[in-house]
């Protein structure tokens, strides 16, 4: 698949199953992450990689975080804590580990690591796995962060979840009209 093929064919997969990058394929789909744009080249990124039993154990991180957050959590949500892990074989966690420097601003440096994760969705694309990059709020807590080891100067950015697209959830994504993202500036004047 060409680089324009995979940019203009990836969409999320939401559901996904075995099996997951592996080999050479997977450290392909890694090393793309290494070539996100880099101010200073602080390589201001680290990738947790969960698989197999982590997944039950980063469930279990999920929801032991989510209980000290909030005591009055219900067991149905801690549940669905411990499972979302299990919606894919492999799954990638981008950690920015963010330090001050005098020409690259803090936000600059996030977003090298999120251009390193969409580095890593359209490489799994263009090698025939599917992807989805999931959040929600329990991923920016210091709770989480705790769990999983993080320094004080790193951010958990979310979840990677990749694997083999099952069919049946494909659907099909709206091809948007560039005209309504992309604007001259400054605006041409009215005739």
């Amino acid at each position: 698949m060409d680089t324009l093929e995979a940019l203009l064919g990836r969409s999320s997969a939401s559901r996904l199953s075995e099996p997951a990058p592996q080999g050479l394929v997977r450290e392909r789909i890694f090393r793309s992450a290494l070539r996100a744009p880099d101010h200073a080249r602080l390589r201001p990124w680290r990738f947790l990689v969960v698989e197999g039993e982590g997944r039950d154990r980063l469930g279990d991180a999920l929801a032991r975080a989510m209980q000290r957050r909030d005591g009055a959590v219900d067991e149905p949500t801690l549940q669905k804590l411990r499972v979302n892990p299990l919606r894919a074989p492999l799954l990638l966690l981008p950690v920015a580990d963010v330090r001050e420097h005098p020409k690259v601003p803090l936000l600059e440096q996030q977003m090298s690591v999120a251009c390193a994760a969409q580095c890593i969705l359209l490489a799994a694309h263009a090698e025939g796995f599917g992807g989805i990059w999931r959040s929600g709020s329990i991923a920016y807590s210091a709770e989480l962060h705790a769990e999983l080891g993080l320094a004080d100067s790193e951010q958990l950015l979310g979840f990677l979840y990749l694997g083999t697209p099952v069919a049946a959830s494909a659907r099909p994504v709206a091809d948007p009209d560039p005209k309504q993202h992309f604007r001259p500036w400054p605006p041409l004047p009215l005739t």
